[in-house]
């Protein structure tokens, strides 16, 4: 079960990957002509301005929660990949991220393929921000757990420097706005709309000479434009053309937020929901791995209570049976949660394999994520059952 928590994203990412690169593309760019010349626009996922650190000290980190935490890191190690200085000359970048924890250190250790040195050290940061372990108690026998991150150059969020200067200059814009986190404050519980904007660049100016942003619909909407406005306004704009006018779109996700932004395109509904869906995975993994230690807390308190049959022991196994029904609880609220989001899925590719049969190899894919996802629910409140039955009654109950 740990395994499919772990990679059914990548597993969806890789069955639609040839529907993905169509349709950012197109969501990039307003026609035909733009769409051969403005590139460098891929979207941004704003979970990165609201990140909360896993401080994993609570309790003793076992497989399950160490693979929900890894896998909460995607959209950090996602982005490091997205500046080209990051990635080497392929098209496939291959990232792995292992965690060993023992009674002596806690490690995150980088590797990959395609790799450079400087999107090691990006991605080295972000993990141990994010994940911040604790060396396990004296004695306690090593964990260790891994997964793996496949960037497509032509799938995932990707700039490419050299094509033209309109198209470098969305790339400076996308490269920055990892650093606009202020722009996107208001939006810690909810996706911000599409924006678009056009953008005028002449030789004779350092900056740009004109950032219009078409009305967004909601005043929410246009107070991000105009924050946004004033962030590229200041940036560095040095062009051999006269003058250039050409329009940026800001595509925005919420991994933390199943649900989109209004005016985002249903194309690209799907990659939102994806994005969610990790994180609702990992969610359940670690809720999996908590579970497990109250198990094993429970199960150690009734072998000493039956070695020694010592009623002083009983509010003890009450307490302990009590956490291992609560953190069960909790399990299958994550499944739940989990299932939610992808028989969204389901039905949002079901609609759009209706308009385009493309869409139907990421039909099979993501039902087949879903009945997974309803084994392992079932297979919770099976285990949730048997944790409150087996938790010692009152006498006279």
């Amino acid at each position: 079960m740990l395994r499919r928590l772990a990679i059914a994203s990548v597993l969806i990412t890789a069955a639609c990957a040839g529907q993905q690169k169509k349709d950012v593309a197109a969501a990039a760019a307003t026609t035909v002509q733009e769409r051969m010349r403005i590139t460098n626009q891929p979207y941004f996922d704003v979970a990165l301005c609201h990140l909360r650190p896993l401080l994993l000290t609570e309790q003793a980190p076992n497989q399950g929660i160490l693979v929900g935490a890894l896998v909460s890191t995607r959209p950090q190690v996602m982005e490091c990949l997205v500046n080209p200085k990051h990635r080497g000359p392929a098209p496939t970048t291959k990232v792995t991220v292992k965690t060993s924890v023992t009674d002596q250190a806690a490690t995150h250790t980088i590797t990959g393929e395609n790799l450079t040195p400087e999107g090691q050290q990006c991605i080295q940061a972000e993990v141990d921000k994010a994940v911040q372990l604790q060396p396990l108690a004296k004695g306690a026998a090593p964990v260790e757990a891994d997964t793996q991150f496949i960037h497509e150059l032509n799938n995932s969020p990707s700039i490419t420097f050299g094509i033209n200067e309109g198209s470098d200059f969305s790339g400076e814009i996308r490269l920055a706005q990892e650093q606009w986190c202020d722009c996107y404050a208001g939006y810690a519980d909810k996706a911000p709309p599409v924006l678009t904007a056009k953008i005028t660049l002449k030789k004779a100016s350092p900056t740009p000479a004109d950032v219009t942003f078409e009305p967004s619909g909601s005043t929410e909407g246009d107070q991000l434009a105009a924050c946004l406005k004033q962030k590229i306004v200041a940036l560095p704009a040095k062009v051999k053309s006269d003058e250039l006018t050409f329009p940026h779109r800001f595509v925005h996700f919420h991994a933390r937020v199943a649900e989109p932004a209004a005016n985002l395109p249903q194309e690209l509904r799907f990659y939102q929901l994806e994005l969610v869906r990790s994180q609702r995975a990992s969610d359940a993994a670690i809720s999996f791995g908590t579970r497990a230690n109250a198990a094993e807390a429970y199960d150690a308190i009734v072998s000493k209570y039956q070695k020694s049959k010592d009623w002083k022991l009983v509010p003890e196994l009450r307490e302990k049976c009590a956490a291992l029904v609560k953190a069960a609880d909790t399990w299958v609220s994550a499944l739940e949660a989990q299932q939610a989001v992808d028989q969204a899925t389901v039905t949002l590719v079901t609609e759009l394999k209706a308009k385009d049969e493309g869409w139907a190899t990421v039909e099979t894919a993501s039902q087949g994520t879903l009945a997974n996802t309803q084994k392992d629910l079932e297979t919770a409140k099976q285990r949730r059952q048997a944790d409150e039955a087996a938790c010692p009654k009152e006498r006279g109950k």
